[in-house]
């Protein structure tokens, strides 16, 4: 079949199945949803259909973490795990499928965004101008051969073209899912990273502001490592049973990430290996128990999505709802933080909107994939800083 006939053919029918694939900063595995979408741009419809988390093999999330360090990943090493995490993510597209009983030639397209090993949005002076990078390994290529599934990659650069800081990416999707005509929401992601979008009411797509507020997960989950040998803490058991340090909390508040205005966007680079081992430092100091250090951590992060709505949004928009997703959503504790915060706004969890909650950043990179195949741009400049509309990511055959 030729190219021009399997792209058509990928886009005849409507409604038709997709999937995304993402990675996050967490990197604790693969997450892999099967959505039925139909058309596309503000009359797009989605309907959830399965997911699943694909854990990475141990060695691999190793080398991740390692390469994900500066000065750390050899170029041998990148080279053969961009490969192997191409090979994990085509594994857990094959799994999802086999999960939900659905044959391979019925999938249209995947939509992959690879694993973030780092990203490096502030301008760097080249030439006569400046340039931004990114790199998001787990080879497109190798996804569409191994599944013989159409499949979009590579997202970032496109906007980074244009001056954008390829982040955050989510906030299309959540306008076109999540607007509304009397309610101003904020549509909150916690993952590796906290980040939101704000959607004013009847908003326009030129209305939308988005960026990431700091650490959510990234940090608390590196704590409960180091201090428990466990992955993440649990409900928030262990930061209910500390006392919140005011003086480590300021000390992670000097971080300049927090001050630096919109559009921004931030990862591993800011607040992974580097600024957890300085937190401990700091913490180690006050000779505080391994409890006050998680609930301080907690509370960074919901002090953080607090201080960044009053600085960058709260002078425009008060929000009546907040809807929350991403695997700090299972986190009772920092949920509750939040909503003694936000008290006038309703803390809404995104599974009240049939989409569940740790499978939102997945859908979300199908639902942009259809974009793509639609020659429709994905960015919303307005969040990323670009100086305009772009066609997100490359296809593969």
């Amino acid at each position: 079949m030729g190219l021009i006939r399997r792209l058509q053919t990928a886009l005849s029918k409507s409604p038709r199945l997709a999937i995304g694939l993402i990675s996050g900063t967490s990197v604790d595995g693969v997450d892999a949803a099967l959505i039925e979408i139909a058309n596309h741009g503000i009359e797009t419809r989605i309907r959830p259909l399965h997911f699943i988390t694909f854990p990475y093999p141990h060695d691999i999330q190793k080398s991740i973490l390692r390469c994900s360090v500066p000065g750390q990943g050899s170029v041998d090493e990148i080279c053969r795990l961009n490969v192997l995490v191409a090979e994990v993510f085509s594994q857990a597209a094959l799994s999802l499928l086999r999960e939900a009983n659905v044959p391979i030639h019925d999938v249209a397209f995947i939509g992959s965004h690879g694993q973030t090993i780092h990203h490096l949005p502030e301008p760097m002076a080249f030439g006569d101008g400046e340039i931004r990078s990114t790199l998001q390994i787990g080879d497109p290529s190798w996804i569409a051969k191994r599944t013989g599934i159409v499949t979009v990659g590579d997202f970032r650069p496109a906007d980074m073209a244009l001056g954008g800081e390829g982040a955050p990416l989510v906030p299309y999707f959540d306008y076109i899912t999540f607007r509304h005509g009397i309610k101003n929401r904020a549509v909150l992601n916690l993952g590796g990273i906290a980040n939101f979008t704000i959607l004013k009411a009847g908003a326009q797509i030129d209305d939308v502001m988005a960026f990431d507020t700091g650490p959510a997960n990234m940090l608390i989950d590196g704590l409960m490592s180091e201090l428990y040998n466990r992955p993440f803490d649990d409900e928030g058991a262990v930061a209910r049973s500390g006392i919140v340090s005011k003086s480590l909390l300021d000390f992670c508040l000097e971080h300049s990430y927090f001050r630096k205005k919109p559009p921004k966007s931030t990862g591993r680079e800011d607040f992974g290996e580097t600024y957890l081992q300085e937190v401990l430092a700091a913490a180690s100091a006050e000779d505080l128990c391994h409890e006050d250090i998680v609930a301080t951590a907690t509370e960074l992060t919901t002090f953080s999505i607090w201080e960044s709505y009053r600085n960058f949004v709260e002078n425009t928009v008060n929000v009546d709802e907040i809807i929350v997703s991403g695997g700090g959503l299972y986190n009772k504790y920092l949920v509750e933080s939040l909503t003694k915060k936000f008290k006038g706004a309703s803390v809404l969890p995104i599974d009240q909107f049939d989409i569940p909650g740790e499978a939102k950043e997945a859908i979300c990179f199908a639902v942009l994939a259809n974009e793509t195949m639609a020659g429709n741009p994905g960015n919303v400049p307005s969040a990323t800083g670009a100086s305009g509309p772009t066609i997100l990511g490359k296809i593969w055959l």
